[in-house]
């Protein structure tokens, strides 16, 4: 990509979304294209001092790219409802499918490479595995209307046969970094537990309600959002093999684990209570992810990934602790 590209970044004003906005800036790209609904003012200062072309109402984007003369050299497909607790599946049909069908048929009509957010709320309770093997994906069961809405956006995007010239769907898995002041309750469980010490002295974590866990020894692949925004700049500067895959660390690590990195870096004593799951969330929750990487990994990207205590130590010194922005 050259600096005079014109970018478009869809989800522009969320966490990720946003974060990649600053990291294009740093990068020296400021031919962007913001597209978002922007009238949450909570999410107004994800964007402050950005640099940018044009800022685009969700509703508008299609339009808007009938109309403008303006060239789209890539497009970063991160907005979507993320709510995993929302149990109305036509809110994610109109939001997380049909929109994302008509940014794809853009990109095949126009040539323009696309990057798009899948979750691997996809994979359900993981029992094919963690894998992004593309043949498992139309088996996938996942646990909430948000995990099938993406897993049925893959499926579609893999039946296609008229495609973008590169294209690449990355399973996120579970993210955490600066710019998600807004979040609520979606927020990472490092913000959480970061506000929860700060406000009680002490971390509230779920109780296990499966015997195979230990209260607080559930495992996630918690990846700071820095890895997101380096794997996708190198796959639209690489253009590896057309595809989905995964984006985590490769590595589980247990609730435990992160509050006590919490603790260690705030040098202040541990002190963990073990709530019960919700019960709007209990019959659905993950006792255990872990991507399997060796599928970016074999298509060329070999940068190590943040561990759970660099990325933890990262975010609470350079944004949590100044309350700063990415």
């Amino acid at each position: 990509m050259g600096k005079e590209d014109v970018i478009a970044i869809t989800g522009a004003a969320g966490f990720i979304g946003s974060c990649m906005v600053a990291h294009l800036n740093h990068l020296g790209f400021e031919q962007l294209v913001l597209v978002d609904d922007f009238s949450d003012e909570k999410k107004v200062y994800n964007l402050k001092g950005s640099k940018y072309l044009y800022k685009v109402h969700r509703e508008q984007f299609s339009e808007w790219l009938k109309t403008h003369p303006d060239k789209i050299a890539v497009i970063y497909h991160l907005g979507a409802r993320t709510d995993t607790t929302e149990p109305d599946y036509e809110v994610f049909r109109s939001l997380n499918l049909e929109y994302s069908k008509s940014v794809w048929e853009y990109c095949v009509e126009h040539n323009v490479p696309l990057v798009y957010a899948s979750s691997a709320a996809t994979y359900g309770n993981g029992e094919l595995g963690y894998t992004d093997d593309e043949t498992l994906i139309p088996e996938l069961k996942p646990l909430n209307a948000y995990g099938i809405s993406k897993n049925e956006f893959d499926i579609w995007a893999l039946e296609q046969k008229r495609r973008p010239p590169f294209w690449a769907g990355l399973k996120f898995f579970n993210v955490y970094g600066p710019n998600e002041y807004h979040k609520g309750r979606m927020a990472s469980v490092v913000f959480h537990a970061y506000q929860q010490i700060k406000e009680r002295g002490y971390i509230r974590l779920f109780r296990s309600h499966n015997p195979q866990y230990k209260d607080g020894e559930q495992l996630r692949d918690f990846i700071y959002v820095k890895d997101l925004l380096s794997v996708m700049s190198w796959l639209m500067e690489q253009h590896p093999a057309s595809g989905i895959y995964n984006l985590g660390t490769g590595k589980a690590r247990t609730f435990n684990d992160l509050a006590h990195t919490l603790f260690s870096v705030l040098n202040i004593p541990g002190k963990i209570e073990y709530i019960d799951t919700p019960e709007d969330i209990r019959a659905n929750y993950q006792y255990y992810t872990e991507a399997d990487m060796s599928k970016l990994r074999a298509a060329g990207y070999d940068k190590p990934f943040f561990t759970l205590e660099q990325g933890i130590s990262d975010y609470l010194v350079r944004y949590l602790e100044q309350a700063r922005y990415f």
